[in-house]
């Protein structure tokens, strides 16, 4: 765990959500190579930390933006 109560997988997580990809495949391929998951668990794993308080403290630009980009999709289903 870090100072912060995130794990290294937590950060790792949102280290390769804060990134930008140049198209379809990239970021599912650095998910495998950089995490060793599927995009599957990356994104259950993401979704949790949407919740959490201790990643919107640790990188509040991110978790804010993924949670804007969750409520607008819920509002259109």
């Amino acid at each position: 765990m870090t100072t912060e109560g995130l794990s290294e997988q937590d950060l790792a997580v949102l280290a390769v959500e804060r990134d930008g990809w140049p198209g379809p495949g990239a970021k599912e391929r650095a998910i495998r190579e950089r995490l060793g998951i599927t995009p599957t668990r990356y994104y259950q794993l993401l979704n949790a930390l949407l919740d959490d308080p201790r990643a919107l403290e640790h990188d509040p630009v991110t978790i804010n933006r993924l949670r804007r980009l969750r409520d607008e999709r819920r509002e259109r289903r």
